[in-house]
């Protein structure tokens, strides 16, 4: 009887155990040292005239090292042209100053006034 009880523990350990699986190998990232301007400088610009659409919009931006100028315009709805000049510095940070001004200069007004009395 002994022995048929360590013929069932040994099925049932043999049945229980499991495969070994060896872990994965741990891959070091490696780090690549990117290249940093310390002083970056870049100009650029834009404009837009579309007639068709009637959409008028440019901008210009230029930066040397920490200090950043630019301006933009636009047409707003109103049909007023909105410039809007900025600086940005790490001293006074970022400054607008917009504009507002009409597109065309409007036409005087002439009163067309008779120079003799009109009957009727």
């Amino acid at each position: 009887m002994a022995f048929k009880f360590v013929i069932a523990l040994a099925l049932v350990a043999a049945a229980s155990a499991a495969v070994v699986v060896p872990a994965a190998p741990v891959l070091a990232k490696t780090v690549e040292l990117e290249e940093f301007d310390p002083h970056p400088q870049y100009k650029y610009g834009y404009d837009v005239q579309d007639t068709l659409s009637g959409d008028s919009k440019g901008h210009v931006e230029e930066r040397d090292g920490d200090v950043v100028r630019g301006e933009y315009s636009l047409v707003d709805p109103d049909g007023l042209r909105r410039t809007v000049t900025y600086t940005a510095d790490p001293v006074n940070g970022f400054n607008a100053v917009v504009r507002r001004e009409p597109l065309a200069v409007a036409a005087p007004v002439v009163s067309l006034s008779a120079c003799f009395p009109i009957r009727q």
